[in-house]
Formats: structure tokens, sequence, C-alpha cells
């Protein structure tokens, strides 16, 4: 994605709304508990999306980009839980890459916020339409979910960011896709594995809903 400059007072705008919105329907619940299972994700992307955030090089790059992560925060923690985890990534690019305060903002805006959020109207919409099959979330918001949504962001900041390098519109098309399509498929990838192997790291997955008959199988049996 490309980071056109935000007004510090727009970025403001889109992150205060989204992280008060996160913090009132208090996502730390989700880590209390016998049952939880989310600690080891959030853990992990709480490591993984700074250094992400920080990818020496990217921005040296003829069109310069940035990596989201966003949608694979939606899928394993929920919206309002990534939504506090993203503001993290990004003011830690503050320590990392040397940012100022507005341009931490404005990456938190456009490749956290809007991502996550796009995730999670675009997901609602997948799961409406074909409802709780295997195929639906893994196709569906796993990838075409994370695309539609990394290149509708990285569309919109590719044309308000300014030509550089002789970077012209349809280069920008361009690399807006491809970066979109090569993010989505390894969020699809890491989602995949997961429902196999892990499925109780992703908050968004539940046997009981998408494979009921194999819940039902595993399920413990009492003797009468």
């Amino acid at each position: 994605m490309m980071l056109p400059a935000m007004p510090a007072w727009a970025a403001v705008a889109l992150i205060a709304p989204a992280l008060a919105g996160a913090v009132l329907v208090r996502p730390w619940r989700q880590l209390q508990g016998p049952d939880t299972h989310l600690g080891t994700p959030l853990l992990a992307l709480a490591t993984l999306l700074p250094w992400l955030w920080a990818w020496p090089g990217l921005s040296a790059l003829p069109v310069p980009l940035h990596w989201s992560g966003g949608p694979l925060a939606v899928l394993l923690l929920g919206w309002p839980l990534a939504v506090p985890l993203l503001v993290f990534a990004g003011l830690s690019t503050m320590l990392t890459t040397g940012a100022s305060l507005p341009e931490a903002l404005s990456a938190i805006a456009w490749c956290g916020i809007l991502p996550a959020t796009a995730t999670l109207a675009l997901g609602y919409v997948i799961r409406r339409t074909f409802g709780t099959h295997p195929v639906a979330y893994l196709m569906g918001r796993a990838f075409l979910v994370p695309l539609l949504a990394l290149l509708a962001c990285g569309l919109a900041a590719a044309f308000i960011a300014p030509v550089a390098h002789g970077a012209g519109g349809d280069m920008k098309a361009v690399v807006s896709l491809l970066i979109a399509m090569g993010e989505a498929s390894w969020t699809c990838a890491v989602a995949s594995l997961l429902v196999a192997y892990r499925p109780q790291w992703l908050a968004t997955w539940s046997d009981a809903l998408y494979l009921p008959q194999a819940a039902k199988a595993r399920a413990p049996r009492h003797r009468a």
C-alpha cells in the first residue's frame, strides 16, 4: 500500500471513533477465562506487526509500499481487539523508523483502521450472503475480503499520493493490485493452516458453526 500524508486531524477523526468503539465492547474479555486461546495469536501479532510495518527497504522502492496486517488481525482477534493492536503497531514506527507522530497516525489510518474496518464490513456481507460454509470462510472472508479491502484502500491511497519517480496511474494501480493479492494470499494461507490445526486461534471461526458434524463427533460422549 502506498501511503500519502494524511492531515493529523483527519487521521485522528478516523482513529479516535474506531478506538473508542473497540474499547466500549471491552475486547480484553476475549482474553479472560479458562477457554480462551487468543493470547497466543495476540502476542504473535504484537511481535510481528511492528516489524512488518518497519520492514526495511520498502519505503525506498520506486513506488513506496507498506504492508497492513489488518485483515489477518481481524480474522485472528476480531475487530475490537485488532484495533488497539494496530494502533500500537503504528505508534511503534516512531521508534523503529523514526516516524513523526503525524506520519504514524497516517499509517495507522491507511494501513490499520481502514483495511480492518473494511474487512469487518465485507466479512459480514460474505457471511450473510453465503452463510457458514467453510469454503465461504476460506475463499471469501480469508481471501476475497482481504483482497478487496486492501485493494480499495491501496488504490485510494495511491491516487491521493503525489506522483514520485515517474510512477503514473497505471503503475500505481498494478502495484496496488499486486500488493493486495500478495497479502490476501498469505492471509488466506495462515487462516487455512489455523482452521486445520489451531482453529481456537481464530476469533472469527467456530467449528460448531462451520463444521457442526465434525464438532459433534469430537464432543465427549457421556455414558448413561
